[in-house]
């Protein structure tokens, strides 16, 4: 599906605005979550006064509902609000305040498993007694221990898995959705462990939800050769599983680039020429469905306290000056403006700054001008001119005016803009 026929779709459906508009100027703010000492809160209220300021417009919270894993990822009943990260009226009130400065609020919404409240026929938690969605067996997919129907997707070991494929759950889903939007407050989604249920349904809470933007998690491991398993330089294979689950959607749900991510972290290393696929073009979901692409750097799972895939922490800047100046939609994570040196606020903000002044969008066109070991370069839009990396390089022509720069990383834009 290409992104003019999807657009024009979709404003003529009205299930969300014309995208081309829409994430213009996005950038999520991805909030913390810690697993070791924790310290699971909401956003403090007094950081989003800056949070607007900076330029987000959208910023994905933890799950707010009721679990049995204090980070929210085991939910148990829906419609409980009161969670470690704060009450249902501190969640509210700081959504009044997100309201305040334009600033949306992304709900976390995990519909792939669901804890049972009491034991069901072969002895396991898999019906939902006396709280509300009150299921019974059901609801839970026969592979991971319940009557109802095989699992669309990957199976989530250990816990029930929720069978979407009965009428009766996609509609209390669809209940639920709309309440988090009409009754808490919640405006955008952020669909959890999307590879555990088929896209279509996703494709259905969003048509009958109708979010303003949804993104998912499709995450599958990139590729790697032995002996040495080093992350091979073609990821389409990768991507391609990521475009076909956003086309399953009907285009109507973003996807977290993770071939971008794997990619960029290794590139940063001294192989910045991973950065220019075979084509010429971005090698990740960017590359061939920008608008659909939600770049990151690094997430609760792949950094901070969990550290399952790290990038890099003495490249951070490099990562941020490629992904806040490139097409996507960009995000930003609250350990990195708010939890390391006031600097990087400063520098990551900046790039912020430069983005929506140059008008660069998640349809921006690049041409990547080197993809060296040492260096990478190119121009977005005719607007942006960008490098990173040890290799020295600046733009030959006067027009281009140094905008930011920093460890391994620089930003120039045309005076003309």
């Amino acid at each position: 599906i290409s992104d003019d026929k999807f657009e024009e779709q979709a404003a003529r459906d009205c299930t969300f605005p014309n995208l081309a508009l829409f994430l213009v100027y996005f950038h999520v703010l991805v909030v913390k979550w810690d697993h070791q000492e924790w310290k699971g809160n909401f956003i403090p209220e007094d950081k989003v006064p800056d949070l607007a300021e900076s330029g987000f417009t959208s910023a994905w919270l933890p799950p707010p509902t009721q679990s049995l894993s204090r980070e929210g990822y085991l939910p148990q009943n829906l419609y409980c609000l009161d969670s470690c990260y704060g009450s249902l009226s501190e969640l509210k009130s700081l959504l009044h305040k997100m309201n305040e400065h334009n600033l949306r609020a992304m709900a976390d919404v995990v519909i792939n498993h669901r804890i049972g409240t009491t034991q069901g026929s072969n002895g396991m938690y898999n019906r939902y007694d006396g709280i509300p969605i009150s299921w019974d067996e059901n609801a839970v997919t026969s592979c991971s221990g319940g009557k109802g129907n095989k699992s669309t997707g990957d199976n989530f070991d250990g816990v029930p898995n929720i069978d979407h494929t009965q009428t009766f759950v996609r509609k209390d889903i669809i209940e639920w959705l709309i309440w988090l939007q009409r009754s808490v407050g919640f405006q955008d989604f952020r669909f959890d462990f999307t590879k555990g249920y088929a896209a279509k349904f996703v494709k259905e809470y969003i048509e009958e939800a109708k979010p303003l933007f949804a993104v998912g998690e499709y995450w599958d491991s990139c590729e790697y050769s032995p002996p040495d398993y080093q992350l091979n330089y073609n990821q389409d294979k990768h991507r391609q599983k990521i475009i076909n689950w956003i086309d399953s959607t009907g285009g109507l749900c973003a996807a977290f680039d993770f071939t971008t991510k794997g990619i960029l972290q290794e590139a940063v290393k001294g192989e910045l020429w991973r950065l220019r696929d075979p084509e010429g073009k971005p090698p990740g979901v960017m590359g061939w469905w920008p608008s659909r692409s939600v770049t990151f750097i690094e997430n609760h799972d792949t950094g901070s306290t969990q550290g399952h895939w790290p990038f890099p922490s003495d490249h951070i800047m490099e990562g941020y000056a490629y992904i806040l100046t490139h097409p996507g939609i960009p995000t930003v994570f609250y350990d990195h403006f708010y939890d390391q040196e006031p600097s990087l606020h400063d520098e990551i903000a900046k790039l912020m700054q430069i983005r929506k002044c140059q008008d660069i969008h998640s349809r921006s066109s690049v041409k990547i001008l080197e993809a060296k070991p040492d260096l990478y370069s190119a121009i977005v839009d005719e607007k942006l001119c960008m490098k990173i990396g040890d290799g020295p390089w600046c733009p030959s022509d006067p027009e281009w005016r140094l905008a930011a720069s920093g460890d391994r990383y620089a930003v120039w834009q045309s005076k003309a803009f």
